[in-house]
This record gives C-alpha cells, sequence and structure tokens, in this order.
C-alpha cells in the first residue's frame, strides 16, 4: 500500500467510489445522485471482470467530503464482489483509490483467516438473541492498523459524521473505521471459508445441552449473520461457551488466564493448626501442565510470577486478580478475617478449616478455587441398621418371626457420634478422624443422616422376617440403581471421584444375615446326605441341598428353579429324606412315574403312595393310607378335585414339581394348592417365568406367601415398570427380594457340569412349496383386513387363529386343511424334515421329534412309515401326547432309553416337555416352533441333562421368508425380560398385541430370503 492513495483521493473523486456505511461496502459514483441513472449498470462497467453487487440493496446516503456535504445513490456490495476487490487493488488502473484501499483491506483479512489468526467469539444480544461471530487476534490487527489508517482516503471514511478537532478541521475517526471494516471483512471471510468446505463438527451425545449449544452455535459461525436465538435450557451452556471462547481469545493474545486458590493441609498434630495458603494458577489448557505461583511469589514479582504473566507487561493483572479475589474472600469467607490480615499465608484452626470446606460452592462461584489434601475427603454419612432375631424366633412361620434392628449413623462403615452430626448440622461442617483419617461431614449430609436416623427408629426398630426382607431389597436396588444410572460426580474439595457411603444399609446377624445376603449359590455350604440316600450328589446339588434345609430350619419355603436336566428330583429326595413325613409330592401326571421310580432308586426305604385314578383312597381311608408312608405322589388335577380331602393332612412338606402349572393364580389348581398346610412348601421348576411377572409372583406365593406383597401390588411395584419401562431400580429390588428363596443354576455354567457334553443348536432353513405360498398369500391377505377392522379382544382372537393357521401352512398343507390328503412333494418343511431323519438313520443316531400340534404328529407317524419303512422302521413310529395312558407312556419311554423299539420318538410339546428323561437321544427336532424359548428348553432339555454322554444336536425347522424366520429373531430380544430377574422366557400372546402395521412387517410372505415381495 502506498502514501500516494491518500494523494489521489484529494482529486476530483474520479469513477467509482467505495464508502464504509452502517457496517457495509457501498459503491456510489460522482454525479450519480439520488435521481441520476442507472447505478447497477455504472458499478458493472467500472468494475469490469468483478461481479457487481446486483442483489446488494440500493439506498441514498449523506456523505461529508472535503468538498462539502453530499447526497448519493449508493450500493451494498457482497462478500463475491468484495472478493475481487482483492484481485484489482495492485492493478494499474484501478477504478479509484477507494476500491484500492477497500481491496488491499480485504486482502489483508484473507491473510489474516488462512493463516488461523482468527478465533470464534460469542456475545448475548437480550432478550433471547446471541451473536456468534470471528476475530482476528489484536495483536495482529494492532499491528497493521497504524498504516491501514494511514493510507485510508478520505472517501473511505466519508458516511461517519466528523467530529471537531482541535489542531485542524473537522475530521472523521479513520482508525475507529479501518478496525471496524478489517473486522468485518475477517468475519465474512472466515464464515465464507468454514461454509463453503462443508466442514462440519463432530458431536458425542447430542442430547446434553453443551453439544446442542455448541451446534446452535457453529452453524451460526457459517451463517452469513451469526445472530441466533437460544433454547432455555441452553443458556448455562451458551454462556459457558462464551466464557470458553473469550478465555481462548485472551490467551492467544498473551494475556495470562489464571484462577485464584485456596489449599487446605493437614494438621502436623490431632489438635494442631490447619494450613491454608493462597495461590493463583493457570486456568488455560487442562491436558498442559498448570502453572501456579504463591501469594508471596505474585508480591515479590519473581521469577515464577514473571513465567505465570507471560512477562512483565502483563505482572499488573496478577496483582489486580490477587486483589479481587482477597475482596471476594471478604465476602464469602469473613471468618477468614484473620487470616487475610496476615497477608493470606499460616494456618488457620479447625472451626474455619471445616467452615472453608463447607464453603467450597460459594467459593467456586467467585472463580476461586479449594484444594484439600489427599488424605481429606468428603463423605456422606449414612444410616445402618443391625438387624438380630428376636429371642424365642425359632419353629415355622419364620416370616412372622420379629427382629429387633439397632440403627446408628456410620461413615466407611464406622459409627459416628451423634454429636458430631449434631454439630455438623448446625455450624455447617464437621471434621473427624475415622480410622486415622480425617474426614469431612457437610450441614446438609449430616442433617439428611439424623432425619433417617430417626425415622428409622421410629418406623423400623421392629421388624417380621417378610419386613426385613421388604426393607432390605428396597434399600439395596436404590443403590444399584443409582450406580447405573449416573456417575458419581467428583468431590467439589478435591476435584476426584467422591467415595460416598449409600445412605441406608441394612444387616444382620445370625440366619438373619444369611436371609438378607440372598443366600447365593456360591457361599452355601453343602447340605447333609441323610443315612439311606444312595446316590452320589455332585457339589452344586449339596449346595442346592444345603439351601433346602437351612430354608427348613428358619420355617421358609422356596423355589428350586435349577434348569431342566441338572438333578432337581434327587437333590429334593435328599431333603426329604432326612426329614419325618408326611411329604406330598404335586406333579403331571407325566412325571408321576418318575417320582416313584427315583425313590425307589435313591430313598429305597422309603414308603411310596401314589394318589391317583380311580382306585385312590377314599374320603374316609385317606388319613389311615398316609400314616403308613412317608411320601405320597399325586397330580395336580387330582390335588384341585380331593383338596378337602388332601387339606385335611399337616403335611410335613409340600413339594410342587413342575410348578409352572400353577403359573396362573385364577386356575382351580393354583388356588387349591394354596390351602394346602405343609410346614415346608417346595417349588420345583426350570422356568419361574415363561410370559410375564405375574408367573414368578403365583409360585414364590405358593412357597413363600406375603413375600411379594398382594398381586395388585406386585403389578404395580414390580410388573409394570420392569415388563413396560425396563425399570431398573424394580428389577434389582425384585431379583434381590427372591433372590433367598429362588436358586437359579443353568447348565450353560460349565462349573456346576463340567462333564455334561455341549448343546449346539441350528436353524434348519425350508422353503415353502407353490400350494403352501399361495396358501399363506390368502391367509396374510384375509388376516390384515380383519386386523384393521375388528378391536380389543375379537381383535386379539382373530390375530391369534391367523398366526396359528399359518404355522399349520408351513408345517403342511394337509396339516392345515385337515383333509387326510397325500403328503409326498407338497412341504418344503416335511421335504427338509426327510433331509434330517435320512442323516440320523444313517448314522445310526436316535431322535426326540417335537410338535406343538398333535395332528402334526398323526401325520409325521404317518409320513415316516411310507417314506422310511424300508429303513427299518417298526410299523408305527411311537408319538407320546396327551391321550397316551400312564403306562403306555412309560413303555414308550422305557423302550427308547433301552435302544429297544424306534430309532425315533415323536413327542407332543406340552405334553413330553416336562418331566421326562430321554438322554439316549443325541438329536433333538423341532418340527414347528413353540414361539416360546423357555417352552422348547425344557422339551430339549429331556435328551440335554444329566447322564447324557454324547453331545446334542438340537435342529429347529423354520420356513423361510415367513413369520416363522421373522418371529426366530423377535424372540430372542423378548428373553431379556425375565433374565432381569430369575430366568428365561417369553410368550407370543405378545403378537395379537402388535399394531397392524407391525403385523403386515411380522406376517408378509418374503422371497425365501426374508425380503417382502
Amino acid at each position: 500500500m502506498t502514501m500516494s492513495m491518500r494523494e489521489r483521493s484529494d482529486a476530483d473523486l474520479p469513477g467509482l467510489q467505495l464508502t464504509w456505511l452502517d457496517g457495509d461496502v457501498v459503491a456510489w459514483q460522482p454525479g450519480r445522485t439520488a435521481h441520476g441513472g442507472n447505478l447497477y449498470a455504472s458499478i458493472r462497467g467500472s468494475l469490469g471482470a468483478v461481479p457487481a453487487a446486483g442483489a446488494g440493496s440500493v439506498r441514498v446516503a449523506k456523505l461529508f467530503l472535503p468538498q462539502g456535504e453530499l447526497s448519493v445513490m449508493c450500493q451494498r456490495l457482497d462478500i463475491a464482489t468484495l472478493a475481487g476487490l482483492a484481485r484489482l487493488h495492485a492493478l494499474d488502473g484501478a477504478p479509484s483509490a477507494s476500491v484500492t484501499w477497500f481491496g488491499s483491506a480485504f486482502q489483508l483479512a484473507e491473510v489474516l483467516v488462512r493463516s488461523g489468526r482468527v478465533l470464534p467469539r460469542l456475545t448475548e444480544r437480550g432478550d433471547g438473541w446471541w451473536h456468534a461471530g470471528w476475530s482476528a487476534l489484536r495483536i495482529d490487527v494492532d499491528l497493521a492498523l497504524p498504516q491501514l489508517t494511514a493510507a485510508m482516503p478520505a472517501v473511505v471514511a466519508a458516511a461517519v459524521a466528523p467530529t471537531p478537532s482541535p489542531s485542524g478541521p473537522h475530521t472523521a475517526d479513520h482508525t475507529t473505521v479501518a478496525r471496524a471494516v478489517l473486522d468485518s471483512f475477517v468475519d465474512q471471510i472466515a464464515r465464507a471459508t468454514l461454509s463453503y468446505s462443508g466442514w462440519q463438527l463432530g458431536l458425542g451425545d447430542t442430547r446434553r445441552p453443551i453439544s446442542r449449544a455448541l451446534r446452535q452455535v457453529m452453524r451460526a459461525l457459517q451463517a452469513p449473520t451469526g445472530r441466533f436465538r437460544d433454547e432455555r435450557d441452553l443458556v448455562d451452556a451458551l454462556d459457558q461457551l462464551a466464557d470458553s471462547f473469550d478465555t481462548m481469545l485472551r490467551r492467544a493474545e498473551g494475556e495470562p488466564v489464571v484462577r485464584a486458590r485456596l489449599r487446605l493441609g493437614v494438621p502436623d498434630m490431632p489438635d494442631g493448626l490447619w494450613p491454608l495458603a493462597f495461590e493463583l494458577i493457570d486456568a488455560g489448557d487442562e491436558s498442559s501442565p498448570a502453572l501456579s505461583c504463591s501469594l508471596a511469589q505474585i508480591r515479590g514479582d519473581d521469577a515464577a510470577a514473571l513465567q505465570l504473566a507471560g512477562g512483565p507487561r502483563h505482572l499488573p493483572l496478577l496483582h489486580q486478580a490477587v486483589d479481587q479475589a482477597m475482596v471476594d474472600l471478604t465476602l464469602v469467607a469473613p471468618w477468614l478475617g484473620d487470616w487475610m490480615q496476615a497477608g493470606g499465608v499460616g494456618n488457620v484452626d479447625i472451626d474455619q478449616a471445616a467452615a472453608t470446606l463447607e464453603a467450597v460452592e460459594l467459593l467456586a462461584a467467585v472463580q476461586i478455587d479449594l484444594i484439600s489434601p489427599e488424605r481429606l475427603t468428603r463423605r456422606r454419612p449414612g444410616t445402618r441398621g443391625t438387624a438380630r432375631a428376636q429371642a424365642g424366633a425359632e419353629g415355622p412361620s419364620r416370616f412372622g418371626a420379629t427382629a429387633l434392628v439397632d440403627w446408628q449413623v456410620v461413615v466407611d462403615d464406622t459409627p459416628i457420634d451423634e454429636a458430631v452430626l449434631q454439630r455438623a448440622a448446625q455450624a455447617g461442617s464437621s471434621l473427624v478422624q475415622i480410622n486415622g483419617r480425617w474426614v469431612q461431614v457437610g450441614r446438609a449430609d449430616a442433617r439428611r443422616a439424623l432425619e433417617h436416623l430417626a425415622q428409622h427408629r421410629t418406623q423400623h426398630g421392629q421388624l417380621s422376617t417378610l419386613q426385613l426382607l421388604q426393607l432390605s431389597a428396597e434399600l439395596g436396588a436404590a443403590d444399584l440403581a443409582a450406580d447405573l444410572v449416573t456417575d458419581r460426580a467428583p468431590d467439589r474439595a478435591t476435584g476426584q471421584p467422591s467415595a460416598e457411603t449409600s445412605s441406608d444399609t441394612l444387616i444382620a446377624t445370625g440366619w438373619l444375615k444369611q436371609l438378607l445376603q440372598g443366600l447365593p449359590d456360591t457361599s452355601l455350604t453343602e447340605g447333609d446326605v441323610p443315612v439311606g440316600f444312595t446316590a452320589t450328589l455332585r457339589p452344586y446339588q449339596l449346595r442346592g441341598l444345603g439351601w433346602l434345609q437351612f430354608l427348613h430350619r428358619v420355617g421358609l419355603g422356596g423355589c428350586l428353579a435349577d434348569d431342566m436336566g441338572l438333578g432337581k428330583t434327587p437333590t429334593t429326595l435328599a431333603h426329604l429324606a432326612g426329614l419325618p413325613g408326611p411329604h406330598l409330592v404335586v406333579c403331571p401326571l407325566s412325571v408321576v412315574h418318575n417320582w416313584e421310580t427315583e425313590t425307589a432308586r435313591f430313598v429305597p426305604f422309603a414308603r411310596v403312595m401314589v394318589h391317583h385314578g380311580t382306585g385312590r383312597a377314599s374320603a374316609q381311608a385317606f388319613a389311615a393310607r398316609v400314616a403308613q408312608h412317608d411320601i405320597v405322589i399325586t397330580t395336580y388335577q387330582v390335588a384341585a378335585r380331593d383338596i378337602d380331602v388332601i387339606g385335611t393332612i399337616n403335611w410335613a412338606t409340600a413339594v410342587f414339581d413342575e410348578a409352572q402349572a400353577i403359573k396362573n393364580p385364577d386356575t382351580a389348581t393354583a388356588k387349591a394348592v394354596r390351602r394346602i398346610p405343609a410346614g415346608q412348601r417346595i417349588a420345583l421348576t426350570g422356568t419361574p417365568v415363561e410370559n410375564r411377572l405375574s408367573e414368578l409372583w403365583s409360585i414364590v406365593d405358593t412357597v413363600a406367601p406375603g413375600l411379594l406383597g398382594s398381586r395388585a401390588s406386585f403389578r404395580t411395584r414390580f410388573a409394570l415398570p420392569i415388563e413396560r419401562h425396563r425399570d431398573l431400580e424394580a428389577a434389582a429390588a425384585l431379583r434381590q427380594l427372591t433372590a433367598p428363596f429362588v436358586l437359579r443354576r443353568t447348565k450353560a455354567d460349565k462349573s456346576l457340569v463340567p462333564d455334561l457334553p455341549d448343546k449346539v443348536e441350528q436353524i434348519a432353513w425350508a422353503p415353502l412349496t407353490r400350494e403352501q405360498a399361495t396358501m399363506y398369500q390368502s391367509v396374510v391377505d384375509q388376516l390384515l383386513v380383519d386386523a384393521q377392522a375388528a378391536t380389543g379382544m375379537r381383535r386379539r382372537g382373530l390375530v391369534l387363529a391367523a398366526l396359528t393357521r399359518l404355522k399349520q401352512i408351513c408345517n403342511h398343507p394337509a396339516h392345515a386343511l385337515g383333509d387326510g390328503s397325500p403328503l409326498a412333494g407338497r412341504s418344503g418343511k416335511l421335504a427338509r424334515f426327510d433331509e434330517l431323519v435320512t442323516d440320523l438313520l444313517d448314522a445310526g443316531e436316535q431322535a426326540l421329534v417335537f410338535t406343538q400340534f398333535r395332528q402334526m404328529g398323526l401325520l409325521l407317524q404317518r409320513h415316516l412309515l411310507e417314506r422310511f419303512g424300508h429303513h427299518g422302521l417298526p410299523a408305527q413310529v411311537p408319538f407320546l401326547h396327551g391321550g397316551v395312558p400312564r403306562l403306555a407312556r412309560d413303555r414308550m419311554v422305557g423302550e427308547f432309553q433301552q435302544g429297544a423299539a424306534s430309532p425315533l420318538l415323536l413327542v407332543s410339546l406340552k405334553a413330553g416337555g416336562t418331566g421326562l428323561n430321554l438322554t439316549a437321544a443325541s438329536r433333538v427336532v423341532h418340527y414347528d416352533r413353540w414361539w416360546n424359548p423357555a417352552v422348547e428348553d425344557q422339551a430339549t432339555d429331556r435328551a440335554w441333562r444329566i447322564g447324557q454322554t454324547q453331545s446334542v444336536f438340537v435342529h429347529k425347522l423354520v420356513c423361510r421368508g415367513t413369520i416363522e424366520e421373522r418371529v426366530d429373531a423377535l424372540i430372542t430380544d423378548k428373553r431379556s425380560l425375565a433374565d432381569a430377574v430369575v430366568g428365561t422366557g417369553t410368550g407370543e400372546a405378545w403378537l395379537s398385541e402388535l399394531s397392524t402395521d407391525a403385523l403386515r412387517e411380522l406376517v408378509v410372505l418374503g422371497d425365501g430370503q426374508g425380503r417382502s415381495r
């Protein structure tokens, strides 16, 4: 830039002129007044190849020139035109000195932006409006400004009203105009550069206020105008960003950015004074080592202070920061007056130290940090109750026994004097030594602990065992949920994560302690095997026996929910063998014989009576017959029918095998078994939850009445929050409450049964034939029409009926039609089944084939004879279903186990899915799916159980592109419900609740690869 620019400006203003007007560059031409000619064409002609601001606004402006005042027609130039000026300013023959000057200023701004000498700024404009823009570093602007101002032609600042000058004529402030022009050009270039680059800020959790605020600011920094309106919940985040941008700019310009800090030490002696020191610390990048210096170093302007200030020029800023901090301390910490009078150095007493620690939030509000020693941590005092059984609480019905609870306040499990808490609650803070360590107790925490202490002593001084368990579950679940939902906040005094104790805890002594601990399997002691029990129990079975014996000693019942095949029956028999009878076993008909044979095998001295059939004991003879036996076995149906007879006996133990039979509390069976009087009630089931949590309530309430409250309260407290909202706190409370009474082990745990062979599950995919596809599509079309029109129970009934129909079509057209038509060549699933059967017959293996439909089982019987008769299959492959008499069932099972009949055994899923030992099978085929993994697992576990010596291969037949494929994926996600509480399972009734759109997506026929047609 040359001085000739100003000299040329004194001429007669030839050609196009540019002037700074109200924050914009405007173009005008001498002779073109408010009524003179086509200004746009004149500008375009003057600039030649440089694009003109055709979109800019046209206005009339008053200019103050040396020649006098002048009103002209002017037009605003956009950034594209301004960029062209940077290319013209150095050329000979530029339109005018003002064009050259603005082009030079624009080029200077481009250099600052390209070299990264700009930073963002954020300012609040009021009424909810903010402005985000770009600023060049002041050090660069101050360096360029003198030359830029000296070269400015008068016409550039002609729109600024002149001010009187004592040394000459009235003049405009050229320095102010030059700074405004450069700031505007830097801001516009930075915005355009960022916008054209397409750059986007990568944010993590965009739901956080700071992320949302940053996204708004970055959008504004790229927009032509940086003005934007905030959201109410983002004000604090925007303030934080504004402070951060300001700190960045100050630091980039060499100014020290410091914070005041108090550092508190611990006394050398228990009754000594507490060292307190003042210092300034660099408040910059947390990733780099922080610089700090003491008050003495600052007052002495020594080397440490010079380093923190960044040189002698900024030392006064450190002294200003010290003076301001001392004023702030006078306001928020007046108890430190003597310490400040002494120059901010020295020691304070324990009360002053405690008050300073309590004021950490007030100090932070005036930008003063407080650092306490590593050995001094803030702790939240908690209330702890210690329960002990009241003397004489022995015998049955321990839920009614009284526990005495002694409540006290603890910090880190150490009791603390209530007088200390009272002082802390009144004075604001208290410092105490616990286990050789100084601990701070705050006012709010002390008050809360005292309130909880009084509340617990009033409400929970004496509790029944049931109330004790419920309170323990609530307290433990609240802590667990808090840990899952939120991270522990850092301690403001130390900057380290706080290690606050739980506000309320409950412990116990004696047998109550074992109950509150939940009786985890790993901590159970092995039970005592009674004399005369002939089997050798595995270690986990011995722990299960110990669990049953413990519950018996304290008069409580439980649910042994081990996986199918882990040996619940021998474990229970060992427990019964050690107790005087009579004992009642209630089970499905399918397992009555199993209980007879298992009892004869493991407890041969026990006298067993089966109460079933038309020849069972009459009401008059029942009591006498029971007195002659140790164990009475009956079925659920007979128990419900003969409850008035069975209920007359005071049973020592009542065992409910396959307890899922009483999962519905409204059935006559479930109501009847609750009336059976027994010293101890034991439920045995591998699936305590199949469909919904109400099933767990029914089973647990049978063996531990009252534990889970009423059905209505259980639904409100647990079922709805867990099933609908996946409430972690409710799930944790339910798990803790039921843990002592539900013992659950799975075969997937290799530490339990390391010698159990593997179970390999795989899907056997099958296509639909053309006939199947046509029938399937017809049912789908009608289903979608019905589902759209019907509501309520009618809609649910229509949906479930249609889904059953689709299952049957996937099985075989003859199954859906029920017309006895030929089978060969009409079903893709049957063809895939034939391939599996061929493989296992060639390999000489035995297999169980499960179907949920009795009619399909009969069709398979017929087909196997027609298709595989030449392979040596018997005239009729045995089919075990609900209509098979007991003796015939026992014969089928025995022959299969001995390998004396067919290598295949067809089994109805519901009739043969429980209570059977079929370990001779190394293959399991699920011809159709129950869509309930718990039920399928029960069936598979007929083969995969203790005693199995071969790996078990499970084949699940699924038709591609159909509802079978999609539900197979869906039920995997639905397992989580029961897993969150005790086990695994889900039902299929949920399908009837789907919306029509979701139902369409589920059932629409695909192309065999899962894609819709």
